[in-house]
């Protein structure tokens, strides 16, 4: 199918408010598409009270939204993220030490209330493979209209070279969004064939890009910044969902019907053969890896908070948002 660009105002407006993207045939599923470990479907109430308990008490007090409440998403939307993020955090309950944001970096606004967000994060233990895990939402009236962007990441560390995960959600009208879902690469994909075929040909997920690009409210979205796009892999899902001004309903089908399945089962593949596949990787591998891993994550805080934050919450809350983050990404 040829890609046809397509550029409206609404889509400048939104380029210039945010600039804050970093995330067929018959689909024949891997084996491992329902992986779930299971020592560890069990702890899924013990994992949700654990995810909630970092906001809760300021939740109490001020009555502010949560990162699990998604107030200002669609039902097909909010239980999507509901569902990924208790897969994750059910599968990893093991590896990840308790939520340590401030209270008012877990939620924050601009001085008006027009525009607020919160970020959730959870870093690996000492002896995981993962680094940490970022959740965010954001919603600001602009004047186009209102803007949500939906963050779900999985970066892991230099234990493994596997790909991380990538979920995003960024949405400025009722009828349509853009989404990026994907395992970016953490090493060449030209000089590393083998990392290619592991994670990128064996698992097949070119097949879920073709899916989700076959449905009529769809084509394929390009970033505007040239990094993202080298960023991203070679199957990544980038693409616009277009339902038209009447198609409010619609577009909680495409999540529901079909967005939900893909992305629940990029997250298996991912914590099947990225969070616990185990890599033997030798010491000069480490070096490189650290230093490409330490070049995306000081990237990704520049385009993704130092870039953005500013234009929806002003200098001040967004230095102060980005300062505790700082640490995570070792900028």
């Amino acid at each position: 199918m040829e890609y046809k660009p397509h550029i409206c105002t609404s889509e400048c407006e939104l380029t210039k408010y945010t600039q804050m993207v970093v995330l067929v045939p018959q689909f024949l599923q891997p084996p491992f598409s329902s992986y779930a470990p299971p020592s560890r479907r069990s702890n899924f109430k013990m994992v949700r009270t654990c995810i909630s308990s970092s906001s809760s008490s300021m939740d109490a007090q001020t009555k502010r939204p949560g990162f699990l409440e998604f107030p200002y998403l669609s039902t097909p939307h909010r239980n999507l993220m509901l569902e990924l993020v208790s897969k994750i955090e059910t599968s990893l309950v093991s590896q990840l030490l308790p939520p340590s944001l401030p209270p008012d970096v877990q939620y924050f606004q601009n001085e008006s209330g027009s525009s607020q967000g919160t970020i959730h994060i959870q870093s690996g233990n000492e002896d995981s493979m993962v680094d940490f895990i970022l959740g965010s939402w954001i919603h600001s009236k602009l004047p186009t209209g209102e803007l949500n962007i939906t963050t779900l990441t999985a970066y892991l560390n230099k234990k493994t070279d596997a790909p991380r995960f990538l979920l995003e959600f960024i949405q400025s009208s009722p009828t349509s969004l853009i989404l990026l879902l994907d395992l970016p690469h953490r090493k060449d994909l030209i000089l590393n064939p083998n990392y290619l075929t592991t994670f990128y040909m064996d698992t097949q997920l070119d097949h879920l890009r073709q899916q989700l690009e076959k449905i009529p409210e769809t084509r394929p979205y390009l970033p505007s910044s040239l990094y993202i796009r080298c960023a991203l892999s070679p199957t990544a899902v980038s693409i616009r969902i277009d339902c038209g001004p009447t198609g409010s309903g619609r577009i909680d089908e495409v999540i529901r019907d079909h967005v939900s399945p893909v992305a629940k089962q990029m997250l298996d593949i991912w914590l099947y053969k990225c969070a616990y596949g185990k890599r033997e990787l030798m010491e000069e591998e480490i070096i490189d890896l650290e230093k490409r891993d330490a070049l995306v994550n000081k990237k990704t805080l520049d385009i993704d908070l130092a870039s953005g934050l500013p234009r929806l919450f002003g200098q001040d809350v967004a230095n102060r948002v980005i300062e505790p983050l700082e640490k995570y990404f070792k900028a």
